[in-house]
């Protein structure tokens, strides 16, 4: 283990663990055996969907406002900027201290969790909506908290945030009596990350952390691969509680030298391990809460005949997100698919692709004319779901054996955010 400038030490996290204690619920450790059964091996799923707020974002939440409540600084308040997870814990925190705070959330924000910080916050928590990103509310937040003189509660770089987080290393260790061979843990920020590294690392260094980002967002992984701690230019927000364009100064430092690898799993590959979840499992997930079990495939021959703990780091998913996520899911497992379809000029075509092109497994999911003035002519976006994706050929083959002039929209991007969303 490398000497970093910051590492949290156990004697700093039993402290916090003490601190919380008394909001905080201690989640279970179950063995899924469904997942065990996959992949030949005993996994664990760490529960902190089941924490009070839906997410272990509380217990550094609080162990940092705590600390700062018992010192008097906390006279104007507090403010932090969050996309959902870390404010309802931050809001909660308020409501229990009896403090004012003000939470920046992005415009992004889906709707589920801002009701979540109102309802965990009460009169003690306003919300203001600032910007796209996380990135956009942070400054604002930052802004806020030096000109009302604020204590400022950063979601991941903070030690005393950092030390709250590990608080869930110290439960699993304390869970379990066999020995842990990997422990997968989503990155955001990395906070979670860089807390239960350094319980790992002192008390069972042989265990492996393996580090989980969203491939549209895989802030850690590029600034490990760089040297540096880096902003990326662009993310995908999709993954909404695990999307930073640039992770934390001290989590950087201690996840660079104390998480043994770094994976990024495609956006529509944690869509389908949540519906896996929620229809195999009976647990809800939001998007980062997923990330851990996403990772599991990429890891199947390594972790095969071993102990696993996969972090279920959220559950805050909104209900109207369920088509989006579904669509993802079904795009990423090659079972839908656009074509802009060029009906020829002749009666009877949309019959013909019904009838003759279409397999009885086949979908019509999608339907719409280019040009509103035409009935069975002209160009019409058509999405067809398969049964099975290894049907794809076949259907391409029988679009062009019947002489349908098609474009295919999955595979272009541009054409497909236009016409599709």
């Amino acid at each position: 283990m490398n000497e970093v400038a910051y590492f949290p030490q156990i004697e700093a996290i039993k402290k916090a663990k003490e601190n919380i204690k008394k909001i905080i619920a201690e989640t279970s450790l179950q063995k899924n055996l469904r997942l065990s059964n996959e992949f030949e091996a005993t996994v664990f799923l760490k529960r902190e969907d089941l924490q009070i707020v839906r997410s272990y974002k509380l217990r550094g939440a609080f162990n940092k406002i705590q600390n700062l409540y018992q010192d008097n600084k906390v006279n104007n308040g507090v403010v932090c900027a969050s996309a959902g997870n870390h404010a309802q814990g931050v809001a909660y925190s308020c409501s229990i201290l009896k403090i004012k705070g003000v939470i920046f959330m992005p415009i992004t924000t889906p709707k589920q969790k801002l009701e979540q910080v109102k309802m965990f916050g009460g009169d003690f928590a306003e919300i203001k909506l600032v910007g796209d990103t996380f990135d956009d509310s942070k400054n604002a937040a930052i802004t806020y908290s030096q000109e009302n003189d604020a204590a400022f509660i950063h979601p991941f770089d903070d030690p005393l945030i950092i030390e709250g987080q590990a608080t869930v290393g110290l439960e699993i260790l304390e869970q379990v009596t066999q020995k842990i061979d990997y422990v997968f843990v989503p990155i955001g920020g990395g906070g979670l990350a860089s807390g239960i590294a350094s319980v790992f690392k002192q008390l069972s260094p042989e265990t492996k952390i393996i580090a989980v980002e969203p491939k549209g967002a895989p802030s850690m992984k590029t600034s490990v691969e760089n040297g540096y701690n880096t902003e990326l230019d662009h993310i995908d927000k999709f993954v909404d509680g695990a999307a930073v364009q640039k992770v934390g100064d001290l989590t950087f430092e201690i996840c660079k030298d104390n998480l043994d690898d770094y994976l990024t799993v495609d956006e529509g590959k944690i869509c389908d391990i949540i519906l896996q979840m929620y229809n195999r499992d009976a647990i809800v997930l939001e998007p980062a809460g997923a990330l851990s079990v996403a990772a599991l495939e990429q890891y199947k021959d390594n972790i095969k005949g071993k102990n696993v703990v996969c972090i279920l780091s959220g559950s805050n998913n909104d209900i109207t997100r369920m088509e989006e996520i579904k669509e993802r899911a079904l795009l990423y497992n090659g079972l839908k698919h656009y074509f802009i379809i060029n009906f020829p000029q002749r009666a009877g075509a949309l019959k013909e692709l019904v009838n003759e092109v279409l397999a009885p497994s086949n979908d019509i999911s999608y339907f719409q004319y280019i040009k509103k003035n035409n009935k069975e002519t002209g160009p019409a976006v058509v999405g067809i779901e398969l049964d099975k994706k290894e049907d794809f050929n076949s259907l391409i083959d029988r679009l062009e054996n019947h002489n349908f002039d098609y474009q295919y929209l999955n595979t272009d991007s541009t054409l497909y955010s236009l016409i599709i969303g």
